[in-house]
């Protein structure tokens, strides 16, 4: 007997295997009919079944939480810049900023710890929040530049803000950098053939822009065969210098 005692293994201390997490279930409820009232001092009358009726007055469950303040650490594209208080939905503060260590609560220990230096200040490095995204849109599209199939041209920068204007892109002109050899036609030779053009935005962050010429006739009969999703082809470089000359 006292050998089956100390064989068996006791697992006093042994940690649960499941997480055991508070679950916020909270209802808001109401009756829908008013109880019986009774006179002081006297028995409380019977409820009868319709008094346990009740009514949904709030479901904590699904209550839209209010949004986070918290102080970046450091630039978050799309957010801000370091020192900046933002206010995001709670979901997105816990998972993209605190949890990777972006970001810190609101407090004002932690605005004077992360708040921007004076050599911090004088070299900026992105224009805004935004910007980098702008970038990284611009430079994932392939613009379609439709140019005259009857007439001659020269290409210029109003014609790459037009053609950024169709894929909802709104710059101008001056922030449009082309390359340094000339573009004309038209040239049948230069059909479905991509050049680079440099975007300057806010006067900071560049852009690497992949267009691709195109030909097109205002005559039905004289124009090329429509190509479906072009950006998905393999095409081949107009120009040697793949390499724009950026602006100043």
């Amino acid at each position: 007997m006292l050998k089956n005692i100390y064989v068996t293994p006791l697992n006093l201390l042994k940690s649960a295997t499941s997480l055991q997490q508070q679950v916020r279930t909270t209802f808001v409820l109401k009756r829908k009919y008013d109880p019986p009232l009774h006179k002081t001092n006297e028995k409380p009358r019977r409820m009868r079944a319709k008094n346990f009726i009740y009514e949904l007055v709030e479901d904590t469950l699904v209550k839209k939480r209010p949004n986070m303040q918290v102080v970046l650490k450091t630039f978050v594209e799309g957010v801000g810049d370091k020192g900046d208080v933002v206010s995001l939905k709670p979901h997105f503060v816990y998972n993209k900023l605190l949890l990777p260590g972006l970001a810190a609560y609101n407090t004002p220990e932690n605005v004077a710890k992360y708040s921007k230096t004076e050599a911090e200040k004088s070299s900026i490095k992105h224009s805004s929040a935004y910007a980098q995204r702008t970038v990284n849109m611009l430079e994932s599209i392939v613009l379609a530049v439709v140019m005259n199939k009857d007439e001659p041209w020269v290409l210029e920068p109003w014609h790459i803000k037009a053609s950024l204007r169709k894929a909802g892109f709104h710059c101008r002109e001056e922030c449009i950098t082309l390359p340094k050899e000339r573009i004309e036609g038209p040239d049948l030779k230069k059909e479905s053939k991509d050049f680079y053009c440099t975007v300057t935005i806010n006067k900071l962050e560049q852009a690497r822009l992949k267009c691709r010429l195109h030909h097109w006739s205002t005559d039905p009969s004289e124009r090329l065969p429509y190509v479906l999703e072009h950006w998905k082809l393999q095409s081949e470089p107009l120009l040697d210098v793949g390499a724009p000359e950026k602006c100043t």
